[in-house]
């Protein structure tokens, strides 16, 4: 037997699995079938691989017999569910004999469904007796995943859901009355499904392996080196096989940062504050019967690190509460020059917001690869850093290895199965229907960018402006009706036949989980087809694709465990049950940048280290109790408390800490929120403070923060200076409608954009109905009706305006958002229409309705065209004309017209004046109206445009625009966008091409 202990340490700082692999060489590597026959139990996979990328690098390169590797899955229980790679084979012969014998584990989507269908159902019974509303599908599905961390606890623990009835729920409030009672699912109903099934939970599964490795190798100790290295020993069944495996005759347990240097006061302290990032391995210690004293050191030689001085330094930081009142004391003078040269290799970065902080990690990184063979990582639990600080990472092509991967609902595949999902479940609206059709896998059978092509002429035909009645059929209504008609309805007839089935299914009330999952996974095959390759090799394609066809395949498997779900649900449901699942490259990514979780950073370090997120809610994280169990009744049930991830978070920033070079960054404001740093950097900084050891930790702080914002900052910042297009004389329009004059005069670079550019803004998609049609079907309908009933109006005026109405308004049914808006306003302004008619007719000689003008008008450029199309003209027995105009809006203002900027109806009048009207006589003006017609309250009125005499407003309106033409026949005048902003334009359609908000500002500023 050894007569070393076999309790080891390897100690902060030094890079945990290359002392591991050095000092496993200098054991047993003098004969290669030695360390052959080794065994070593470690955390994870992940920590497996970098144990072989160890001995790779301590061999030098040369062929070695590798130990087994062997990862225990001591996870904390938090991480439990979610964390892929955890191992549940067998540890050795008598372990696989053993592991036969278990009941296989239940998959986590099988379990979790059929989870979720018991809260459903205990929900339901539970609203029928208390009247709470009953949890929708994807609440019980979230719900469920939260409960299935639950039973991993309790496993992972060996406790007992009998002990629940002992709570005394009388005790507790009402909300956790209510709790306990749904808790009877895992006491009652979960063993009977488990035993009907022939399965255990994987957690439970996990243990008793552990714990029949553990009863194997005590009965019959392995001849061979059994190494446990890296564990806490969180888990009860493993902190026991940890105590076996260091009784076994050739068996060490070696430990990640144990603290042997603080004195028996301290550690006794240590041993009753959960939040000490030793607390965790002094706990076990305590288990394993070890003294701190007997555990030795796993030192090789020529290890770098930082040195005692910086784990001296952060074990008297972190000291608990009780002891720092004793920093002064227990700290001669002599020992305070090593304390500060301790901290040579940290720096503190305190960024402005998450963004600055990103860049900033991003800069350090991109600068330590920058030497040859220098490595470097970031270690942080915050996966929005994370992500920020890889997209960052990319502005220089550095593709990062990011432990925790990509979450599979944010990939491609993932996210075209979620927007398919959505665009079926919103029955095609515009939003849904153009986000999931323009996805890149979208081609439906054909070449991408001939689908793109189709899509972009429907979405024009059809999908701008008010929605489009539901589902395939009411697409294809609109569609019929359109002037696309012969060029698409031959595509979307095959893109339908590829969605009906799916459709069909989501036309049930209800429908079976496993009935929507199979429509939908075809219907996204079928359209993610192209015309060279099937949907399954686009749609599966790549680390992506293979994550989610296994999610697609265990999906298939489980959904026949859920009760039928209302199909407007299945989208929340599909996100619901892809939460927590990431893909992770296997390859492609740099070799010597890492983004790492605090759990694979505690045994690996990088020549530069940065611990990113350093704040209070963030890391540490804050504790979270959980929805099922208070923390009084947690610890009643006999749970380790939340507050016990505060030690093992605590532990990894001491690993980390204790790193030979160190950047401490975090955020000061988080969207606006000013952050409290975490409780270990305001520990560290009492303790420079206190001690007045002269280190600003905060030194290159000015500079990185000053490079960060560098980094997206301009040149130089030319200020937007305002378009004057100057167009040549022969390219600007000599032929206006009345209403153009309006826009030219209030913003000539609207009228250059249109008339000149010939831009035409699109109709947004999914328009208020409000807006959508606008004056367009009211106006035919009146044009109708006065046509239809010239003279005297019949005593069914009203039904036959009606009627008319009725078939103008037909075309836009297929719209039911429009027609549900227009029709009842319609209505209300046709009995409003016919009363006010009935009152003029016998004024009347003749009205006029959509007549078309013209006015030719000399000008230094050449002849100017005026045109007209006048709503209504009015004849009177007088001789005298009344112009009127319809507005389902509101109307330009009289001080507006009396000014000129509202020329419309005035120059109608000019028009007329001169005879410019086809088949009306030219003849004095006697009225110009406006009608507002808007089907409210009250339903129309009548407004007056301007004050005094149309034939003075009609040649002051004349003689503006002759000067405006003069003006602009100036091949110099160039067209400003808004010259009065007073008189700007209500809407502008163009103003983001005229840099608007670059220059108005400015401009405006005195």
């Amino acid at each position: 037997m050894t007569t070393k202990p076999a309790v080891f340490t390897i100690a902060a700082g030094q890079p945990f699995v290359d002392v591991l692999a050095r000092g496993l060489l200098d054991r047993y590597g003098t004969h290669p079938d030695a360390l052959a026959a080794a065994t070593v139990l470690l955390p994870t996979r992940r920590a497996a691989r970098a144990l072989q990328a160890a001995f790779l690098r301590a061999s030098g390169g040369r062929a070695l017999l590798l130990p087994r590797m062997l990862p225990l899955g001591d996870l904390d229980s938090d991480e439990l569910l979610f964390e892929e790679g955890i191992a549940e084979a067998g540890f050795g012969a008598e372990g696989a004999a053993n592991e036969a014998g278990l009941p296989p584990a239940i998959s986590g989507l099988q379990r979790q469904l059929l989870l979720a269908a018991c809260i459903q159902t205990h929900s339901r019974s539970m609203a029928a007796e208390t009247g709470l509303s009953v949890l929708n599908e994807d609440q019980a599905i979230r719900l469920a995943a939260e409960l299935a961390r639950l039973l991993d606890q309790v496993e992972t623990e060996g406790l007992d859901f009998a002990a629940l009835a002992g709570l005394v729920p009388e005790d507790y409030a009402a909300h956790w009355q209510i709790t306990l009672q749904f808790l009877n699912i895992v006491t009652e109903q979960w063993p009977g499904i488990l035993a009907g099934l022939g399965a255990i939970g994987p957690a439970e599964r996990r243990r008793r392996l552990v714990e029949m490795q553990a009863a194997a190798w005590q009965s019959a100790p392995p001849g061979q080196p059994v190494i446990a290295a890296g564990s806490t020993g969180s888990i009860p069944a493993t902190a026991a096989l940890l105590g076996v495996v260091a009784g076994l005759p050739q068996g060490a347990v070696v430990l990640p940062g144990l603290d042997l240097e603080s004195d028996a006061e301290t550690w006794s302290e240590i041993q009753r504050e959960t939040a000490h990032p030793q607390y965790g391995l002094a706990q076990l210690l305590n288990r394993l019967k070890v003294p701190r004293e007997a555990v030795g050191l796993w030192q090789v030689a020529g290890a770098a690190d930082a040195g005692p001085d910086r784990a001296a330094f952060a074990n008297l930081a972190l000291r608990p509460a009780n002891g720092t009142a004793r920093w002064h004391r227990s700290l001669p003078p002599k020992t305070r020059p090593a304390l500060s040269r301790a901290l040579d290799g940290v720096a503190r970065v305190d960024c402005a917001d998450p963004g600055e902080e990103a860049l900033v990690i991003a800069l350090l990184l991109r600068r330590a690869i920058e030497t040859p063979e220098k490595t470097a990582a970031l270690v942080t639990p915050d996966r929005d850093l994370a992500r920020r600080v890889a997209a960052n990472l990319q502005r220089w092509q550095i593709a990062v290895d990011d432990s925790a991967g990509t979450p599979l609902a944010a990939t491609p595949p993932g996210l075209f199965l979620r927007l398919t999902a959505q665009m079926m479940a919103e029955e095609l609206a515009p939003v849904p229907l153009l986000a999931a059709l323009k996805h890149p896998l979208a081609a439906g059978g054909r070449d991408p960018a001939v689908f793109r092509r189709h899509l972009r002429a429907l979405e024009m035909a059809v999908l701008r402006g008010a929605r489009p009645a539901p589902g395939l059929d009411g697409l294809r209504r609109v569609l019929k009706n359109s002037r696309s008609a012969d060029e698409l309805l031959p595509w979307f007839d095959d893109l339908a036949a590829r969605l009906t089935p799916l459709a069909e299914v989501m036309a049930h009330p209800r429908a079976a989980l496993a009935d929507l999952a199979a429509a939908h996974l075809t219907a996204a095959e079928a359209l993610a087809a192209s015309d060279t390759e099937s949907g399954a090799e686009r749609l599966w394609a790549g680390e992506p694709g293979e994550a989610a066809a296994l999610f697609a395949g265990e999906l298939a498997a489980a959904a026949a465990a859920a009760p039928p779900l209302r199909p407007g649900r299945y989208p929340a449901v599909l996100e619901a049950l892809l939460a927590g699942r990431a893909v992770r490259p296997r390859y492609g990514r740099h070799p010597r940048v890492a983004i790492l979780g605090p759990l694979e950073a505690r045994l690996q370090q990088a020549a530069v280290l940065v611990m990113g997120g350093l704040n209070e809610g963030s890391w540490p994280a804050e504790v979270d109790a959980g929805p099922w169990l208070s923390r009084p009744m947690q610890a009643a049930f006999g749970l380790p408390l939340p507050e016990r991830r505060i030690g093992l978070a605590a532990h990894d920033f001491y690993q980390g800490f204790c790193a030979p070079q160190v950047y401490l960054t975090r955020a000061r404001r988080v969207e606006g929120t000013p952050t409290v740093p975490a409780r270990w950097l305001r520990r560290i900084e009492a303790l420079c403070d206190g001690l007045d050891l002269g280190v600003d930790l905060q030194r290159e702080e000015g500079q990185l923060c000053a490079w960060a914002r560098a980094l997206d900052q301009p040149a130089a910042v030319i200020q937007g200076a305002r378009p004057r297009p100057r167009p040549p004389l022969a390219a600007r329009p000599r032929i206006l409608s009345v209403t153009r004059i309006e826009t030219w005069m209030r913003d000539p670079y609207a009228l250059y954009a249109r008339e000149i550019l010939k831009l035409r803004p699109l109709d947004p998609l999914d328009a208020d109905p409000g807006a959508a049609e606008r004056g367009t079907l009211v106006h035919a309908a009146l044009e109708n009706f006065i046509r239809c009933c010239p003279d005297d109006l019949p005593a069914d005026a009203l039904d036959r305006l009606i009627e008319i109405g009725a078939e103008v308004f037909r075309p836009i049914q297929a719209k039911p958002g429009a027609y549900a808006f227009w029709w009842p306003r319609f209505l209300r302004i046709a009995a409003w229409f016919v009363a006010e008619e009935r009152a003029r007719r016998g004024d009347i000689r003749q009205s006029f309705v959509e007549t078309e003008g013209r006015l030719t008008l000399s000008a230094p450029g050449g002849p100017f065209v005026l045109t007209a199309k006048a709503d209504r003209i009015d004849l009177q027995n007088d001789g005298s004309l009344t112009i009127l105009d319809y507005k389902t809006g509101a109307p330009p203002s009289r001080k507006a017209v009396a000014a000129g900027f509202a020329p419309q109806l005035s120059l109608e009048a000019a028009i007329a004046l001169d005879g410019g009207f086809a088949g009306l006589p030219a003849g004095p003006v006697g009225a110009l109206a406006f009608w507002r017609l808007t089907g409210g309250t009250p339903p129309g009125d009548i407004q007056a445009a301007g004050d005094g005499d149309p034939q003075v407003l009609a040649a002051a309106a004349l003689a503006g625009l002759a000067e405006l033409i003069a003006a602009f026949d100036d091949p110099e005048t160039p067209y400003v966008c808004q010259p009065r902003a007073a008189q700007a334009p209500r809407f502008n359609d163009y103003a983001h091409l005229a840099r608007l908000a670059e220059w108005a500002v400015e401009a405006d500023a005195p």
